[in-house]
This record gives structure tokens, C-alpha cells and sequence, in this order.
């Protein structure tokens, strides 16, 4: 914060320096952008400047100024019929999506303008040393020369921030208003209503939602756990046995279970959904050997659910850390193993002290990862269940086996309460980025890099 404060500082007192010393033309592109370089001859940057101004003049007239200054209160005319005519009002979803776009656009416009400062600021230094000014065309070739980089990024980084920064910053916005199905613009319009969502969420005990929350989200963090570590050490297990000498028909086990890769999820998911229903292949069998009288609830009951998806995902994520581990053993110098026979260490020991710690500290960033991707996995969990079996006690059509992904999905596809999935969204993002940080941090890889000799 104070680094951010004195660059702050510097900034500032660069720019009256820069006006103090500046002559007539730097003066005048304090408020016409790039006079002063195409008053020096720079005409390519010159136009440059001038056109981002006349572009940024023209939104706000034309757009801009219209939806920013209805943003504070998202509209106040609602759409209505009169004499069978429709009247059109106000559409908060517009403003809320043009005043956001307009307050990025005003602070790129400050940031363009200090770009033109710093231009002149370069050039009338450049002209009293007595150098010259590079040409235009000079200028223009630097775009596929030296400057290439920015010509090469541009679009990349336009299209990020069109796609993703622009709809997370606008999902944010929605967190703090009441847009849901009540008030969908133009006929209702929605408005901002602060942090009552987020205390609604956050007001343990008093809320059914902040139950749900809490129920749903100790659900995500024990499935995250399970299947990220069941998959991690039972496939190093099977990659282990399938690399122990004297293990016939290698590749063949390999294929095997690389095959279940192969199949697309949304197809062996549902088959293996229908396996396990009542009527399925499973209770199917079980029933006509006798060994049970009634179905097996495993989609009904909530605790034989949760087991039924860690299984089913057990048999999903295996075969990737099996094909990881694989590579990675081979890695492993043997020297390490024949030494340790020598000192007479059992395999458990070689286990726990060589392949565990080696494993642990290459794919220490891998597991991360996978623990992450599990907390959002919407895959398993929806294709398998679809966050069933229901309870009444649970808020917002919340299923006991939803993880907040899917619940988010649910509120926003199935209940259009947009404003609570919102809320949800910046939960998952905020439990996500602290567990990674904090485990990130405690890897072995990254608290000593040439740690593993």
C-alpha cells in the first residue's frame, strides 16, 4: 500500500513538473490530446492520442454519459403499456452493464492521457540534449520490430478483458443489487441494496440460507479432499504395481484403464447414473441373487450419495494420476532404492522416505491444481446427481450432494436469482484463492526449489 502511495506521489509530481517546464505544445496536450507530437512531426502518434479522445468524446455523448448518470440508482422508469402502446422506460441491466463498461473507459481514458504526458515529456527532452525525434516511419516499424510484443498482445488482451474481466466485474456489481426474478428490466427494474445479500449469507442462525451455505460449502471442502487425495495415492498405487518387476502384460493393464479416459464423461457418467438407480443394473442383480430384499437407496439416501459419487470419481480420476506417476517413477534414480536395500530397508521405508517424498515434491503444484478443479467440478457431480436428493431444509433449491458450483448453476439457470448466485460466485473465488494461497505457499517445491537431490 505505501509502494502504491509514493508511486502515486511520483506520478503526481511528475505531471506539474512536466507542465511547469513544458512549453506551449505540451501545455495544449494537457487538453488536446497528442498536439504536441504532431506539432514536432509526430504525426503517427499524434493522430494516435487524438483519435483515442475524439473516440472517448464521442461514447460519452453518445452512450456513455446516458447510462452513467442513471448507475446510482439503476434506472427509475419502468417499461409500461398504455392504449396498447408500449412505452419503453429504463433497462437496469443495460445501465448496470454500459455505466460499469463507461467507469473502465473514463479510467483508461486518465491512463491514455498520462501516456500523452510522458510522450511529450520524452520528446521535449530528447529535442534539448539536441537528438532527433524518430521518424514516422521508423515509429510505425517499431510496431513489428522492437514494439512487436504490444501489436501481438493487444488483441489477446482486449479480448480478455471484453470476456472475462468485463463479466467479473459485472457479476461482482450484481452481488450488491436485488436483481433476481422479481425484478427482471425493463418491466421490473432492479436497484442496489448494498451488503444485504452477503448478510444474508453470512448471518449464521438466523438464516436458512447461511445454513445452506455452510452445509453446502463443508460438502464442496470434504469431496475437494477425498477425491483429489483418494485419486492421488491409489493411482501412484496401481502405477507402483504396474511397474513392479515381474508384473506381466504391462502395457495391456495400461490400456485398460486409459480407455476409461477415453470415453467421454457425459457418457459414462449418465450409464453409470442409470446403473445405480433403483431399477438399475446394480440393485437389478443384487435382488434377483438374493442378497438384498429392497433397492439400495444410493441416489436417495444423502450420506450413500456422497460415498456413491467419491467411488464412481475414484474410478474416473485413477487412471490420469496413474499415467503421471508413471513417468514420474521412471524418473526416480534407482540408486536411491538399491542403497536403501543395502542398508536393509523394507519397502514400506523406501516407500515413505524415497518415492512418497520425490512424488509429493514434483507434483506438489499438480495436486494443488487438482484439489481446485475439484472444488469446482460440475462435471461428476451433476451428471451423477444433480445435487439430489433435495431437503427441505436446505434453502434456495439446494441438493445435499450440490457443491457451490452447481448450487450457483441451479440459482442461476433454474431460479434466476442472480443476485444470490452473485454472492455465491465471489464465495467460491474467495474460498478458492485463500486455499491456494495458503497451500501454494506451504509446497516443498516452492519453499526450496532444489530441495529433492
Amino acid at each position: 500500500m505505501l509502494t502504491f502511495f509514493s508511486s502515486l506521489g511520483k506520478d503526481l509530481k511528475d505531471i506539474f513538473v512536466t507542465f511547469i517546464d513544458g512549453d506551449g505544445k505540451t501545455r495544449l496536450s494537457y487538453l488536446i490530446f497528442g498536439y504536441g507530437p504532431l506539432r514536432r512531426g509526430q504525426t503517427a502518434k499524434g493522430l494516435a492520442f487524438l483519435a483515442c479522445e475524439a473516440a472517448f468524446i464521442w461514447y460519452m455523448i453518445v452512450f456513455g454519459w446516458t447510462y452513467l448518470s442513471k448507475f446510482n440508482t439503476l434506472g427509475t422508469v419502468e417499461t409500461t403499456k398504455q392504449n396498447r402502446v408500449t412505452v419503453y422506460g429504463d433497462n437496469s441491466f443495460l445501465i448496470l452493464l454500459f455505466g460499469l463498461l463507461t467507469i473502465i473507459l473514463i479510467v483508461l481514458f486518465i491512463f491514455v492521457w498520462r501516456m500523452n504526458l510522458r510522450e511529450n515529456r520524452n520528446e521535449e527532452l530528447l529535442l534539448r540534449q539536441g537528438k532527433k525525434l524518430p521518424s514516422n516511419r521508423k515509429v510505425l516499424g517499431s510496431l513489428l520490430d522492437s514494439n512487436f510484443d504490444k501489436t501481438l498482445l493487444a488483441l489477446p488482451v482486449l479480448g480478455i478483458f471484453v470476456f472475462t474481466v468485463l463479466p467479473i466485474l459485472f457479476m461482482i456489481c450484481v452481488a450488491f443489487t436485488n436483481y433476481d426474478k422479481a425484478h427482471q428490466s425493463p418491466t421490473n427494474l432492479f436497484t442496489w441494496v448494498g451488503l444485504a445479500n452477503f448478510k444474508e449469507v453470512l448471518a449464521f442462525g438466523s438464516s436458512d440460507f447461511a445454513s445452506t451455505f455452510l452445509a453446502v460449502l463443508g460438502w464442496t471442502l470434504a469431496w475437494a479432499f477425498f477425491a483429489t487425495f483418494l485419486d492421488y495415492f491409489l493411482g501412484m498405487a496401481v502405477a507402483i504395481l504396474i511397474n513392479k518387476k515381474g508384473i506381466r502384460f504391462k502395457k495391456l493393464w495400461r490400456t485398460i484403464l486409459v480407455l476409461t479416459i477415453a470415453v467421454p464423461q457425459f457418457v459414462s457418467l449418465l450409464y453409470v447414473y442409470k446403473m445405480f438407480t433403483n431399477d438399475g443394473l446394480i440393485n437389478g442383480y443384487l435382488m434377483k441373487w438374493g442378497w438384498i430384499q429392497n433397492p439400495i437407496p444410493f441416489w436417495s439416501d444423502p450420506m450413500l450419495a456422497r460415498i456413491t459419487i467419491i467411488v464412481v470419481n475414484i474410478w474416473i480420476g485413477i487412471p490420469y494420476m496413474m499415467l503421471i506417476a508413471t513417468g514420474l517413477l521412471m524418473n526416480i534414480p534407482e540408486d536411491l532404492y538399491e542403497s536403501a536395500r543395502i542398508d536393509g530397508a523394507t519397502p514400506w521405508q523406501m516407500f515413505w522416505h524415497i518415492t512418497l517424498p520425490y512424488m509429493l515434491f514434483v507434483t506438489g503444484p499438480f495436486l494443488l491444481t487438482q484439489f481446485t478443479g475439484n472444488l469446482n467440478n460440475f462435471n461428476v457431480i451433476y451428471l451423477l446427481t444433480r445435487g439430489q436428493p433435495q431437503s427441505m431444509k436446505m434453502a434456495a433449491n439446494a441438493g445435499r450432494t450440490d457443491l457451490l458450483v452447481t448450487w450457483l448453476y441451479k440459482m442461476t439457470v433454474t431460479d434466476t436469482n442472480y443476485k444470490m448466485a452473485a454472492v455465491i460466485g465471489i464465495m467460491v473465488f474467495l474460498v478458492t484463492a485463500i486455499i491456494s494461497l495458503v497451500v501454494y505457499n506451504m509446497l516443498p517445491s516452492v519453499k526450496d526449489e532444489g530441495g529433492f537431490q
